[in-house]
């Protein structure tokens, strides 16, 4: 009996360990069933076809085996957090970002400055007596010609007549021939000023007696020069107008600069003698250590840009400043007649007179009578002919001085000690 209830204990164990066994192979054979169906749930991804459509999401295989990372789309920028952003009413935005910084040990280039531009007067008619300005020279004289024009097209009073040759000068004679030329100028101008500008074509061989060809800064170059530049002043002085001479700027070259000093020393010189003014422009144009700048200050006291590229020519705002210098003394010599506020009085428009009223009865002739006449006011003397009265006059003054006598004070006052008499009657 025993060893059947072992036996049969032992093959009911049996038993329940096939069974343990065959539940568990059946678990196994479910999971890969168990995965096929939720990879098979999940949604297929695909790529966005347009800009519109959402960004794409990772889906549980990245998540669980660490798939590839979708690339960041332009599409999809991620907005600026929170104070980044300003909306202003019309509804832009404004990027409220910080910016780079620079390194401290880099300055930041300055911005050019806009030149403010005063608006162009209007120009008036002149009068048939405006006092005419000639500007004569070479291409600077021009500049300068032009914008006087601007400067007094408001002034009735003041015509500009420019007779510039951009090439000219006072070498190449074959070329302009200023000495020959200046004469019949100011005869058919009349000017009542005249303003010369020249020399910056000059730099250049010369040619003296019609065959004698000199070099730049020989002594006979500069002799010979200097002649001319004499020869051109007399012109102006001999008919006793005005002469102003600009005097010429500095340029890029050192070596034109060099040059444009020791002409300006000749043109003083000469224009000086000759009783006139030389107008030196030549610190509007160099910078504190008198060396040549292409920026600087305009009539405003704007750094803007004065000089051209080549270092030679001007911008506008060069040539309103090279024209600013010969203004002032224009004003100078023309008065009120540089003023925008001179007016044509003529028989069209002077007011008119009002007419005296007509007298009652005829009028009575009298003889005109000299204000020196004694009988102008009844007397036969002049006033100071005769000696004045002498009026003898004591005052209280004298008296106390004099005599010791104080003047007896008003009645009343705290210092009239008069006592008042008493009356028979009254005792």
């Amino acid at each position: 009996m025993k060893a059947l209830h072992k036996s049969g204990r032992n093959e009911a164990g049996g038993n329940g360990a096939r069974r343990n066994t065959v539940s568990r192979n059946k678990g196994s054979a479910r999971l890969p069933l168990l995965f096929l169906a939720v990879v098979l749930a999940l949604p297929v991804s695909t790529v966005p076809a347009a800009a519109q459509e959402p960004p794409p999401r990772r889906n549980l295989l990245d998540y669980l085996f660490g798939g590839p990372r979708y690339e960041r789309d332009d599409r999809y920028e991620q907005p600026a957090p929170y104070g980044r952003r300003r909306y202003e009413r019309d509804g832009s935005i404004i990027d409220m970002r910080p910016r780079p910084r620079r390194s401290p040990g880099r300055a930041a280039a300055p911005r050019p400055v806009q030149p403010i531009v005063p608006p162009a007067p209007e120009p008036v008619a002149k009068l048939e007596n405006a006092k005419q300005i000639l500007v004569v020279g070479d291409f600077m004289a021009g500049n300068i010609g032009s914008e006087l024009e601007t400067t007094f097209a408001a002034a009735p009073g003041v015509a500009i007549t420019e007779r510039s040759d951009g090439s000219s000068g006072l070498v190449r004679e074959d070329h302009f021939d200023w000495p020959a030329a200046l004469p019949a100028m100011l005869d058919e101008v009349k000017p009542a000023v005249v303003v010369v500008m020249i020399g910056a074509n000059d730099r250049q061989q010369m040619t003296i007696g019609g065959s004698i060809k000199e070099k730049f800064r020989s002594d006979a170059w500069f002799k010979e020069y200097e002649h001319r530049v004499t020869e051109l002043v007399g012109i102006v002085a001999t008919r006793k107008l005005p002469l102003l001479w600009v005097g010429l700027p500095s340029f890029q070259s050192p070596l034109a600069t060099a040059d444009a000093v020791t002409l300006n020393a000749i043109y003083r010189n000469q224009v000086e003698k000759a009783g006139g003014e030389f107008v030196d422009i030549w610190e509007g144009f160099v910078d504190e250590d008198g060396k040549f700048v292409v920026t600087g200050s305009d009539v405003n006291g704007q750094q803007v840009r004065l000089r051209g590229s080549d270092g030679i020519t001007f911008t506008k705002a060069g040539k309103q400043k090279l024209a600013f210098y010969v203004e002032k003394l224009v004003r100078r010599h023309l008065g009120e007649m540089a003023s925008p506020d001179v007016v044509k009085l003529d028989g069209s428009n002077l007011p008119a007179l009002s007419a005296l009223p007509a007298s009652p009865g005829q009028a009575v002739p009298t003889h005109p009578i000299s204000l020196s006449d004694p009988e102008l006011d009844g007397g036969k003397d002049l006033l100071g002919a005769g000696p004045l009265p002498s009026v003898l006059i004591e005052t209280p003054r004298d008296k106390l001085v004099r005599r010791g006598e104080l003047a007896p004070a008003p009645a009343g006052r705290i210092d009239d000690y008069g006592v008042p008499a008493v009356s028979a009657a009254t005792r």
